[in-house]
């Protein structure tokens, strides 16, 4: 693959975070629960949390626009280095949180199962990235 063709699909990757992000923030800000743009989809949270997720991921989808524009080496490495903080937090939290007694239908499967996308999504992110950071040293 040529180095041109891996920075166009790492541009298309992050225009895709910045997307999903966007979407998480407008979800949330309407308290409506999609699997996927809500992690833990099938708890109860307060209108409170869902408003703080919703500016929080619009930050998010903002700094994942801007470095699909700048296609800048140095973000591109703190949104690896944070995505991967993300994914081993969520993955704890969905370990070991008794989300039964939230919701007895709750599954710790269904989040780990959207846990593990977002995982798949970071990876493609770090295969994609490392002919941009090779070249930035």
């Amino acid at each position: 693959m040529t180095k041109m063709k891996q920075l166009q699909i790492l541009k298309g990757l992050l225009y895709v975070g910045a997307v999903y992000f966007s979407g998480v923030a407008i979800v949330h800000s309407l308290g409506v629960k999609v699997p996927g743009l809500f992690i833990y989809y099938n708890v109860p949270s307060h209108a409170y949390q869902d408003r703080i997720i919703s500016f929080l991921a619009l930050g998010w989808a903002a700094f994942f626009y801007l470095t699909a524009r700048k296609m800048d080496a140095d973000f591109i490495k703190l949104i690896l280095m944070i995505g991967f903080i993300a994914m081993l937090a969520l993955t704890a939290n969905s370990i070991i949180t008794d989300f039964r007694f939230l919701n007895p239908l709750a599954r710790k499967a269904d989040f780990l199962l959207i846990t593990s996308i977002l995982f798949i999504y970071w990876g493609s992110l770090v295969f994609f990235s490392k002919q941009l950071l090779k070249k930035k040293k």
